[in-house]
């Protein structure tokens, strides 16, 4: 009886013991988990002071991705005898000055990709690859300030292809106005004067005209996240024919070093780029009036790396 007393009491020493140690292993978390917030708030405070610094800043991250597969007599699928493949990547880059009376802001977009389908059993078709996904931008930001949110701007601004049909079409827009910056990493550029300049083969399609331009950047990183958004829009003052936008984003999460998984995506309107189409395609009445102007959108998602 004695030693049966004696194991239920050791059981119940035993397991106050434990919850003992658990209550104050947590304690001793909580402790250190303050410490470390206290820490990363320090650290917060002191990168945002360098971030206020006069000076350039500069960075990139891309995403990479891409398959390829063969099959050869898999009679389950239309095609038994194929090669595929698809590759693409994105490169976003930026170079800003930052001073006390002015700043100047320069970036880079740049979205290709490639496909195949070769099917062996067709002598006429192509093995090679070809263009899926081709988005060239570039531009520059000058802003002479007049308050700390407040400034007046010049942006210059160019797009096109590159794969194929470069500047064919390519839009140049230059204009003037002001540049509000409301919050941190975040630039909203409003020219009521802006020329866009459109630069084609195809005159009767394509023209330029005065307008508006409005654009909206947003480009952050937060620990290893990596994001940024643009918008950029015009509006012209001609017909509302040629006026178009675009909006593109992406998104970067490093797993490892500096190597993780990306996400782009882009969406765009633009009524002189789809008339041109449907004229190229044999559509021999599109016009203005009748096109049927589509939601242009694309998305890449793959390997990323953060320069």
């Amino acid at each position: 009886m004695r030693k049966i007393v004696f194991a239920i009491a050791l059981c119940i020493g035993i397991t106050s013991m434990n919850a003992q140690t658990k209550e104050e292993l947590q304690a001793k978390k909580a402790e250190k988990q303050a410490a470390a917030d206290a820490l990363q708030a320090e650290a917060n405070a002191i990168q945002a002071e360098i971030d206020a610094l006069p000076g350039w800043r500069k960075g990139a991250f891309g995403t990479i991705g891409g398959s390829l597969s063969e099959f050869n007599n898999w009679y389950a699928q239309g095609t038994p005898n194929n090669s595929s493949g698809n590759i693409g990547f994105t490169v976003n880059a930026f170079a800003n000055l930052n001073q006390e009376k002015f700043f100047w802001n320069n970036s880079l977009n740049v979205n290709l990709a490639w496909v195949k389908l070769d099917d062996k059993d067709d002598p006429t078709d192509s093995d090679k690859f070809r263009e899926a996904t081709d988005v060239f931008n570039i531009s520059s930001l000058y802003g002479r300030k007049l308050s700390e949110k407040f400034a007046i701007s010049g942006l210059a601004e160019y797009r096109t292809t590159l794969l194929s049909n470069f500047n064919d079409p390519g839009y140049l827009d230059l204009g003037v106005g002001g540049t509000w910056t409301p919050i941190k990493n975040l630039v909203v550029v409003i020219h009521p004067l802006n020329y866009n300049f459109v630069f084609s083969d195809n005159d009767t399609v394509f023209e330029s005209s005065l307008g508006a331009k409005i654009v909206a950047d947003y480009t952050r990183s937060i620990g290893a996240i990596n994001f940024k958004t643009n918008l950029s829009m015009f509006q012209s003052y001609k017909s509302s024919d040629y006026s178009n936008w675009t909006w593109t984003n992406s998104f970067s999460y490093t797993l490892w070093k500096m190597i993780g998984v990306g996400f782009d995506f882009g969406l765009r309107q633009n009524k002189q780029e789809a008339v041109n189409f449907n004229l190229a395609q044999g559509n021999a009445g599109t016009t203005f009036d009748n096109v049927d102007n589509k939601l242009q959108s694309y998305w890449t998602i793959g390997m990323s790396y953060n320069f």
